[in-house]
């Protein structure tokens, strides 16, 4: 081999050397750190981490944010929070579950199978807690707290619960929590939700939870290995929810409460010149606080079993034939379409025959030669049963969907019912049947296929007091930051306008002042110059009566119901109401009255309220 090349080999050799030197000792540095930091931990940390291997563990525990409060419109408190004790265990933190179960037992006084049964519906994985009790009361609290070493994996948890204040008040209006299902644990916008926390179910609770809700925190804590903590490492505190500030008036709405009283029915007080709904009573009522409680089956199965459907917000989910009341868009379609005008007289007898059938008035005598004025204000059904032969049930139906029958309002409350406005179509798609002519006669006096709600009529009797302006109706009138600043201010939202020239409007304006004021008017029982007041009754029919002679009418639960929709004062409107009493007769001797004096409450208060700003 040539000289040459033994040196290059050499050279290779050296450099291959040095290459596997460095690398050796960048290894042996890494090692020796290795070793030091090993060394570190066994020796001067290794007693401490041993007691952490063998006793302790770092966990991390949610914390709930304080919900949002809710107000009246001037500022009193009518939902709060309170602080309330919840009872979890941790099942991997616990040797023997029953043995504890039973220790758990004799100190609340609850039975150690409902604990079982509670943890086997919601155990989840070994260290995750599971909750037992909510609401435990404080001698409970105590007795656990005291014996906590014999106890291991339980724990008590301090919680913000939601207290009503007045319970019953405005129940519907402003809802209820109850703890969350799995059905809503699997919403995208819940991610932030665990088992066993209580959301909204209804109401402004239900609508609003998001901003009432707040954010959660958390801690991260050193427990023992009895599931006992140690000490709190760290914490990130959770972010209360905002407020919300209702439209609803305290004091009206007690007032308007006490006059249901003992009556099914519902009642709805408006601010016709922008829609902040001032008073909202469904009634019967509940307590609210038996849900933030945790409602028992019993509790439970009382409110759904009652025939008079306390849950049931009949206000904007009670549909009934809207009667008279509804008078008022025949009268506006009529003037409209040209089948009538100011002068237009027809003659009632009492009765008007079409076809093979009588369609009767209410008042069986007759009110003889009217015009259309006269009519709205005696509630004749023959001269609407004259106009219905002459104007077609599609062109009507137009007009009362214009006015807000037949489609949500929009209040921002949850599940409104749309109710029903029939048109010929409507009744070939549903029935397979053409529409009768006779049918439109029934309809026109808002009876038939007609289906409204008390939240509709209140919107359309709200227009007809402030010119003809549809507003959406709104429950809340100012949401407010846990600090205090204003997260979104109220807006009065316009949905429409009452397809009316202004002389008809004030035509039809007129009738229903003449219908309180009038001698001959329908309720003029509750005539007061000094609340001028302009409303509606209305009857509505259970069930359709096949002749004078007919009973069925008078038997208890076939009553008719009765309304009454009203604006005052008549010149410049600050209140607008809608009285639906379920089997009450006669809405001039039983709706009207509390009308009346739920305007009454109002316009003195706000008089009274007037005269302390000047």
């Amino acid at each position: 081999m040539a000289p040459g090349m033994n040196y290059l080999k050499s050279t290779e050799s050296d450099g291959y050397r040095r290459r596997l030197m460095l690398l050796f000792w960048v290894a042996a540095f890494f090692f020796l750190v290795l070793l030091a930091r090993l060394f570190y931990l066994q020796i001067f940390q290794g007693h401490e981490y041993a007691r952490l291997s063998e006793n302790n563990c770092i966990r991390l525990q949610s914390i709930l944010p304080h919900r949002g409060l809710i107000y009246d419109r001037h500022g009193r408190l009518l939902v709060d929070n309170r602080p309330a004790y919840d009872l979890l265990i941790v099942p991997g933190d616990v040797k023997n579950m029953d043995e504890v179960l039973e220790r758990l037992a004799a100190l609340t006084g609850i039975a150690a199978d409902e604990f079982r049964d509670r943890l086997e519906r919601n155990r989840g994985p070994g260290y995750r807690a599971v909750l037992l009790r909510q609401d435990l009361d404080r001698d409970a609290v105590g007795l656990i707290s005291a014996r906590r070493y014999d106890l291991p994996g339980v724990r008590i948890d301090a919680k913000p619960r939601r207290q009503y204040m007045y319970p019953g008040l405005g129940a519907h209006l402003v809802g209820y929590l109850g703890e969350v299902s799995l059905l809503e644990l699997q919403r995208p916008e819940n991610a932030d939700l665990r088992g066993g926390d209580f959301v909204g179910k209804t109401g402004v609770e239900r609508v609003y939870d998001g901003v009432l809700r707040g954010e959660r925190g958390g801690r991260q804590v050193e427990v023992n290995a009895r599931g006992q903590v140690i000490r709190i490492l760290q914490t990130v505190p959770a972010k209360p929810g905002a407020s919300l500030y209702l439209a609803m008036d305290r004091d009206l709405q007690e007032e308007t409460e006490k006059l249901m009283e003992g009556r099914v029915g519902a009642v709805v007080a408006m601010d016709p010149n922008n829609g902040q709904v001032l008073s909202m009573v469904s009634s019967p009522s509940f307590d609210q606080n038996l849900f933030a409680r945790g409602i028992r089956s019993d509790e439970w199965r009382a409110l759904v079993n009652n025939p008079h459907r306390p849950m049931e917000n009949k206000v904007i989910q009670g549909l009934y034939p809207p009667a008279s009341t509804y008078k008022m868009i025949s009268a506006i379609a009529a003037l409209e379409e040209g089948v009538v005008d100011s002068e237009t007289r027809f003659f009632c007898s009492g009765s008007i025959r079409y076809g093979d059938r009588e369609f009767r008035c209410w008042r069986r005598g007759g009110h003889g030669s009217l015009n259309l004025k006269e009519a709205l204000e005696r509630s004749c059904d023959v001269y609407f049963y004259h106009v219905a032969q002459r104007l077609s049930v599609d062109r009507l139906a137009w007009y009362g969907r214009a006015a807000g029958f037949g489609r949500r309002t929009g209040v921002d409350l949850d599940h409104e019912e749309a109710g029903l406005v029939p048109t010929a179509a409507w009744k070939r798609r549903r029935t397979g049947v053409p529409w009768q002519g006779g049918e439109t006669l029934s309809v026109i006096i808002g009876q038939g296929y007609n289906l409204a709600t008390c939240m509709q009529a209140a919107v359309m009797i709200a227009a007809l007091g402030n010119g003809g302006t549809l507003y959406r109706p709104q429950v809340v009138h100012e949401i407010r930051k846990a600090g205090g600043g204003i997260l979104r201010p109220f807006t009065p939202e316009v949905t429409g306008r009452l397809p009316v020239e202004e002389a008809h409007l004030e035509l039809v304006r007129s009738a229903l002042r003449d219908v309180v004021s009038s001698r001959s008017g329908t309720a003029r029982r509750i005539n007061d110059p000094e609340l001028d007041i302009a409303g509606k009754t209305g009857t509505a029919q259970v069930l359709s009566r096949k002749s004078d002679d007919d009973e069925t009418s008078s038997r208890p639960g076939f009553e008719p119901h009765a309304w009454f929709v009203a604006f005052a004062p008549y010149e410049k409107p600050r209140i607008a109401v809608a009285v639906i009493v379920e089997h009450g007769e006669g809405g001039s001797t039983v709706a009207a009255p509390i009308a009346a004096d739920v305007i009454r409450f109002y316009l003195e208060k706000q008089m009274a309220d007037d005269k302390a700003l000047e």
